[in-house]
């Protein structure tokens, strides 16, 4: 961001260096807003590279149970068809279903607490990063309209 604010101020500055303009940058559209907009540009960046990964884990964590479930559904299936068939709903017969119903609900809460653990965590930093970004790039622009504005 400080590249970007940075680049923005010196290109405003070497154009003040020519003859018929005085020092200093105006606050006219061609001014301080160019670095506002230079700013913006580079955190509306930074956040679209931070956000990048973070629709894997939500999408992770909010399909990981429903496929879970569905193992579920498929091994309770498979317990009732297997008791069909017997004409007994012994637990030799049911259980065989039950443990498959059972890993697959394991296995999709093993992918999904994880996942959404991990998706809270790195929306929180990047809620606090955007936070500093916005900090920074008031403090950036007041310090510019103090030091350079005429």
């Amino acid at each position: 961001m400080f590249n970007e604010g940075y680049g923005e101020l010196k290109k405003l500055m070497d154009k003040g260096k020519h003859p018929e303009e005085s020092n200093g940058i105006s606050t006219d559209l061609g001014g301080i807003d160019n670095i506002a907009r230079a700013l913006r540009r580079a955190t509306t960046s930074e956040i679209t590279r931070l956000e990048k990964y973070l629709t894997f884990l939500a999408t992770t964590g909010a399909t990981s149970p429903f496929i879970g479930l569905f193992g579920t559904v498929w091994g309770i299936m498979t317990a009732f068809k297997g008791i069909g068939e017997t004409g007994s709903a012994s637990l030799a017969v049911v259980a065989p279903g039950i443990a498959e119903a059972l890993i697959a609900t394991a296995i999709g809460l093993v992918a999904a607490i994880p996942a959404v653990m991990g998706y809270n965590h790195f929306q929180h930093k990047i809620k606090v990063v955007i936070a500093d970004m916005d900090s920074f790039s008031t403090e950036f622009l007041n310090i510019v309209q103090r030091t350079f504005a005429k």
